[in-house]
Parts: structure tokens; sequence; C-alpha cells
């Protein structure tokens, strides 16, 4: 992935190295990543996750419990059970254990989804910042050094997306 990354950057760059002789164009980076390790905001935010995660492995761990209670209790009492009375203690073992392997998949799910609706407020203040940034210190492109991804794109960019298509012969 790194190297995919690198290989984008070098592109990126080497599709300038035009435009550089033309006119100055500054182009700067940032680390994502320990900006925003540092953000106040990011301590509640994983105490949040952290809570919320605990909450979903107590209930699991109930769950997983009965589980053990039911599957105890089925092999004690097995020989002295009849064949409809072990069909349904089946039948019950089975169907908890199905919605044990659901709730994990919905769990993971959840989180993911509640880890993202926590995230991306911090994340837009991050951006938000950088574009500022980018824009008052007259940089046209501003890299993020965490992940290669491009943050900003300033007025003096050149944009050779149309230059390429109909280099290509395409629309």
């Amino acid at each position: 992935m790194k190297t995919l990354t690198r290989s984008l950057l070098f592109v990126t760059l080497f599709a300038l190295t035009g435009a550089i002789q033309a006119q100055t164009i500054k182009i700067g980076h940032v680390d994502s990543n320990e900006i925003m390790n540092l953000m106040p905001e990011r301590t509640e935010i994983e105490n949040k996750l952290r809570t919320f995660e605990q909450q979903l492995e107590d209930e699991l761990r109930t769950m997983m419990g009965e589980y053990q209670k039911k599957v105890m209790d089925y092999q004690d009492n097995m020989a002295t059970m009849s064949n409809l009375i072990k069909q349904s203690k089946e039948k019950e073992i089975t169907d908890l254990q199905n919605r044990i392997q659901d709730f994990n998949q919905n769990a993971e799910a959840e989180y993911g989804e509640k880890r993202v609706e926590l995230l991306t407020p911090l994340i837009d203040k991050v951006k938000k910042a950088i574009e500022d940034v980018g824009k008052e210190k007259g940089y046209a492109y501003i890299l993020d050094a965490a992940t290669g991804v491009l943050l900003h794109i300033g007025t003096g960019a050149n944009d050779l997306t149309a230059d390429v298509k109909a280099k290509l012969n395409i629309k």
C-alpha cells in the first residue's frame, strides 16, 4: 500500500514538473496521525468507544454464559430426556448459537459505525484547519505524509485532467 501511495505521489509530482517550471508552486505536507493524536477531543472519543465496546462485550459474555449453561444442562440430563425434549433443547441451543453469531457480526458493524460517527467531526475539524492553512499560506497542494492523500488543492494548482483525457481521446 505504501509503495502504491509513493508511486502515486511520484506520478503527481512528475506531472507537476512542467507547471513548476512555469511558476513556483508551493507544496506542503502534514502528518494527520500526529495531529489527530494530539487533539484534546481524541481522549474523550476513545473513552466513549471503550465504554461502547465494553457494553457490547458484556452482552456477548451474558449470551455466552447462557449458552454454556444450556449446553451443560443438556449434557447432564440427556440420558433422562425424551426424544421430543432432546430435540427441543437442541433447537434452543442451536438458536442461541445463531443469535450469538448474529450479535457478534452486528456488534462489529455497529462498533465501526459508532467509531465513524464519533471521529467524523474531529476529522472534519482537522481537514478544515489544513484547508485554512493552505489558503492562508498560499499552498497549491498539501499532502498527508501519514497516508499520501492529497488534502488541499489551492487556487494555484493546475488540474491536468482535461489534458490527459484529450491525450487519451476520451470525454
